[in-house]
């Protein structure tokens, strides 16, 4: 493809891409696709894990991974000084020093890429050139989280080469990526903690956690420090800087999935007594596995060109765990970071006919129910399903994967018989380290 579809006789970039093929001798026309999300995940790598929900999709079709541009194998926008700086930075907020890091981060960049290109608007049109190279099948959309996003302005853009859509852990097209990310995180833990507090051996040994949170953030916010505690892969000792940031920045970690959100009363517990292994240990954990599937370059690219402009610190967000910590780096690295072009409709609401069906997480922090709800007047074949007791990212929880193959083999939302999720429910808080009270 060209790097600038405005210049076709500049600097052209290769996109990766594989077809996953049916277990179907003739498979279905349509060819399912999966958008990764981030911003900065590529589908080729993140199918590792999304394997096992397209189990009953992939009987009767093929599916179609594309890694968007600046991921993956599609001329990536990866540096090592990011990838050095990631863990620290996520410890720290040291504005200047995160400018420090993306300016340098820009210079080994941009002897490849021109980051202006990797922007949702453009990635879409590669899809459709993808999809035209194919053979033209019309495409079954699956997106999870930011790519929901990419789903959703493809749909917009090329409303005829779409079947259906399925929108997992959906951001609609109104957010702005960031901008209610102190809120939902804190509206998220409150309904986690409320679950404690109404069992009572979880109340009886952890009490209020929220009130025992914000207690360890406001020692912190007065007396950041470092501390030592042992690295849960190398068993050796290591020392971290622990400040309001930083434990922020672990509790929203724990809070997307219900494995790691039930570890939190027990986790902020032992910090607040001194025992900071729990709470950084598993953090260190998570933020290795996260890591390695982000592209730190292609996130800035989208979020600087499409989001950070219309970003602003909020005062009514202040003393959220989270606080304006996230809206401040992201403003920071945008600075720096170059901007490309967002078309004025870019946030307009999302109308369409497709059969469209959205999935979301009652204790989803980052993308709530609230944003489905919010797409939903703009669609007129769509439902929603909201997941009790889940967080983000759906597709293979519980019987998900048989809805999904349902879904995509016959694209009717309102038919769609998706009892089998009332049997979902939260994870229990741990008492302990093993596991729940009885």
């Amino acid at each position: 493809m060209p790097e600038n579809r405005d210049d076709p006789h500049g600097r052209r970039i290769g996109l990766k891409l594989a077809i996953v093929r049916s277990d179907a001798q003739v498979p279905e026309p349509d060819v399912v696709t999966l958008l990764a999300g981030g911003p900065g995940e590529a589908a080729t790598e993140a199918w590792v894990l999304e394997a096992p929900a397209f189990a009953e999709v992939r009987k009767h079709h093929d599916l179609l991974l594309l890694d968007q541009r600046g991921t993956g194998g599609s001329n990536p926008l990866s540096c090592k000084t990011a990838e050095q700086a990631s863990d620290q930075n996520a410890l720290t907020l040291d504005l200047d020093k995160i400018r420090k890091d993306v300016a340098a981060c820009l210079n080994e960049v941009k002897q490849k890429a021109d980051p202006r290109y990797y922007t949702t608007t453009i990635a879409v049109q590669d899809l459709e050139d993808v999809r035209r190279a194919l053979g033209s099948p019309p495409l079954d959309l699956v997106g999870v989280s930011y790519g929901t996003r990419m789903a959703q302005h493809f749909l917009k853009h090329y409303p005829g080469s779409v079947r259906s859509v399925v929108l997992d852990s959906v951001v609609p097209n109104q957010a702005v990526l960031g901008e209610d990310f102190a809120t939902d995180l804190d509206d998220a833990l409150k309904k986690n903690f409320a679950s404690c507090m109404a069992a009572a051996a979880c109340k009886q040994r952890f009490g209020d956690s929220m009130q025992t949170l914000y207690q360890l953030r406001d020692a912190l916010r007065a007396n950041p420090h470092k501390v030592s505690f042992r690295d849960p892969e190398t068993y050796q000792t290591v020392e971290r800087p622990l400040s309001e940031f930083a434990l922020a920045s672990v509790v929203r970690m724990f809070a997307y999935e219900p494995e790691t959100a039930a570890l939190l009363p027990l986790s902020i517990n032992a910090a607040a007594h001194g025992d900071v292994g729990p709470l950084l240990g598993q953090a260190k954990i998570l933020s290795g596995d996260l890591s390695g599937d982000m592209n730190n370059g292609m996130s800035m690219s989208v979020i600087c060109s499409e989001d950070a402009d219309l970003l602003a610190p909020r005062p009514q967000d202040q003393n959220t765990i989270l606080g304006n910590h996230l809206i401040d780096a992201i403003k920071a690295q945008c600075e720096i970071w170059p901007h490309g072009a967002r078309p004025d409709d870019f946030h307009a609401a999302l109308k369409s006919n497709k059969p469209t069906l959205m999935l979301s997480g009652e204790l989803d922090p980052v993308t709530p129910p609230r944003y489905g709800k919010l797409i939903l007047p703009g669609l007129s074949n769509a439902r929603q399903l909201v997941f009790m007791g889940q967080g983000h990212s759906l597709l293979g929880r519980g019987c998900m994967p048989q809805l999904l193959g349902r879904f995509i083999d016959q694209p009717d939302p309102k038919a769609l018989d998706a009892s089998c999720l009332d049997k979902l429910g939260g994870t229990p808080a741990f008492i302990d380290f093993n596991g729940a009270s009885p």
